[in-house]
């Protein structure tokens, strides 16, 4: 869930139940204590039973936004170590560890000589340089080889 979505749901919760408070309240009154109608009742009951429902189910909503953020930290944490450590087997140089990081982001070279400062030629020549040392032939053999890792709990 965003940001405010579950503040929202948590003040339409608030809300229901000044609702019921005061139908219930108000029918009281009406009718006079102990002598409320079988409709009342119902009414009131039917207010509750969807104050619970709802309540529950943004109980529940927040749990499983949890869940997922902690998953993709961990897949995040996963993957910034599985490229680190083949960045470091196939001995990159800082410059072609950057571009690397560029590629897996899906940059283009051009897009990359720009965010470096760099000519697209020198970023060429690093990518290939990348590819060459990881065993790839481009910049989606590189991103699939991180991914399958990823799926696959890393290897070797």
């Amino acid at each position: 869930m965003s940001g405010d979505k579950p503040g929202l749901a948590l003040a339409a919760i608030v809300l229901q139940v000044a609702a019921a408070i005061y139908f219930l309240a108000d029918a009281v009154a009406e009718a006079g204590p102990g002598a409320l109608s079988l409709l009342d009742l119902l009414v009131g009951a039917a207010l509750l039973a969807g104050i619970a429902y709802a309540a529950r189910a943004l109980l529940r909503s927040l749990a499983a936004g949890r869940r997922q953020a902690e998953a993709l930290a961990v897949a995040r944490g996963a993957l910034a170590g599985i490229i680190e450590q083949r960045f470091a087997e196939w001995s990159l140089s800082p410059g072609e560890a950057e571009v690397a990081l560029f590629a897996l982001k899906g940059f283009g070279p051009a897009e990359i000589a720009q965010l470096r400062g760099s000519a697209t030629g020198t970023v060429r020549s690093q990518l290939s340089s990348v590819y060459a040392k990881a065993g790839v032939s481009g910049q989606p053999t590189l991103m699939a080889l991180f991914l399958d890792e990823l799926i696959e709990g890393g290897s070797d």
